[in-house]
């Protein structure tokens, strides 16, 4: 029998411990290992609730959210998130409860107790069972599928917001055992301007990935990065992601981290002494993930590609070292579709209690979309 409970965790150093220990036993994503949602967790989760499933006194299951209210609607739990745009501009993706390998079919149950569950006693006193909002952002399809068991119940839900992304990939474990190079994989087209790019750079010199050798080098990469990163969104007159002092303080601390781990995979890619662009990559678990980016746009000269051909030499690299998959996480930016060999979809949801107003007025306005369509 699988217990499943909530409590406001008053330590989450204790909880640190806990979540490595299942970690070990489970098959997370980046996003949902401890290095990702243990960093500034103290600053992110201001109000944060554990759920934690125990079978025979071993955890199998762990979720931390985020509690924020909103006015004239029930409380809210962000799945590995604050709830506050500003902080949350770190951006999940591959989110979900942490569960020890072969736990999906929790799932569903997971979910009914973030959502009803009465929260564990807190100072002598037991909160009466909930009506929650679930805000889970960046999710896969099995927790698609456990939220749609959710909402087949009477009493669970209405989703109230849906939003899914593509989420490309290059399956090089794939190619690897096909004996197809990932160049041979490609459409005509875009061999064509991969190739016609690396030899109109190779004018400046040979193209060539470095990895920081000390945290100071890697500063000042992650620097280069955002100056590149930045100079493009502003030619776009657009602030960019960077101009958040929450984005880059978390990925400060996430460097540090990640680095000495060989989590992270930050790279210059450049021809000669001609820096061309960044790659913020994380690595785990086989998988290189494309997180953020800066390219030299400005400068490129007819032809050059800064962005197909730094992901290009990081793909050949990963190759090279057995990564098996390199991940360009959720957008559909041409150049991520034109070298993909795959795609999965991302979703971000928000559930709300069916019978709350937010619940009720989701639904009518549901209903008035398919009249007006229907309508003569």
């Amino acid at each position: 029998m699988v217990r499943i409970t909530l409590s406001r965790p008053s330590d989450l150093a204790d909880v640190a411990d806990r979540w490595r220990s299942l970690e070990v036993r489970a098959e997370p994503s980046f996003f949902q290992s401890w290095a990702w949602v243990g960093c500034l967790a103290e600053e992110r989760f201001s109000d944060p609730v554990l759920l934690v499933a125990e079978e025979d006194g071993r955890t199998v299951a762990l979720a931390l959210f985020n509690r924020s209210r909103r006015l004239l609607a029930p409380e809210a739990l962000h799945l590995g998130e604050s709830g506050a745009e500003g902080v949350d501009c770190v951006f999940v993706e591959h989110n979900g409860p942490l569960l020890e390998r072969g736990r999906e079919v929790l799932l569903p149950e997971l979910l009914r107790a973030a959502m009803h569950a009465p929260m564990m006693p807190v100072a002598g006193a037991t909160e009466r069972p909930a009506r929650r909002r679930l805000v889970l952002s960046g999710v896969g399809e099995a927790q698609l599928r456990a939220v749609r068991a959710v909402l087949a119940d009477r009493a669970g839900g209405h989703v109230c917001e849906v939003r899914t992304r593509p989420a490309p990939f290059v399956d090089l474990a794939g190619l690897r055992r096909s004996g197809t190079s990932f160049l041979q994989s490609l459409s005509a087209n875009a061999r064509s301007q991969l190739r016609r790019s690396a030899r109109r750079y190779a004018g400046s010199g040979q193209l060539a990935i470095q990895r920081p050798a000390t945290l100071e080098e890697a500063w000042a990469f992650l620097n280069g990065l955002a100056a590149l990163h930045q100079a493009t969104w502003r030619r776009r007159g657009l602030p960019g992601i960077f101009a958040a002092p929450a984005f880059l303080r978390f990925h400060r601390a996430l460097l540090a981290r990640t680095l000495p781990r060989g989590e992270l995979d930050l790279l210059r890619v450049a021809a000669g002494g001609r820096v061309i662009g960044y790659l913020y990559n994380f690595r785990f678990r086989g998988r290189v993930l494309a997180y953020q980016s800066g390219f030299d746009y400005a400068g490129a000269g007819p032809h050059e590609k800064p962005g197909m051909t730094c992901h290009h030499v990081a793909i050949e690299a990963g190759a090279a070292e057995g990564v098996d998959c390199y991940d360009f996480l959720a957008g559909a930016d041409r150049y991520k579709l034109s070298l993909a060999s795959g795609s999965v979809p991302l979703h971000w949801l928000e559930i709300t209690p069916r019978w709350s107003a937010g619940g009720v007025l989701s639904r009518l306005h549901e209903s008035a979309q398919v009249w007006a369509r229907w309508r003569p």
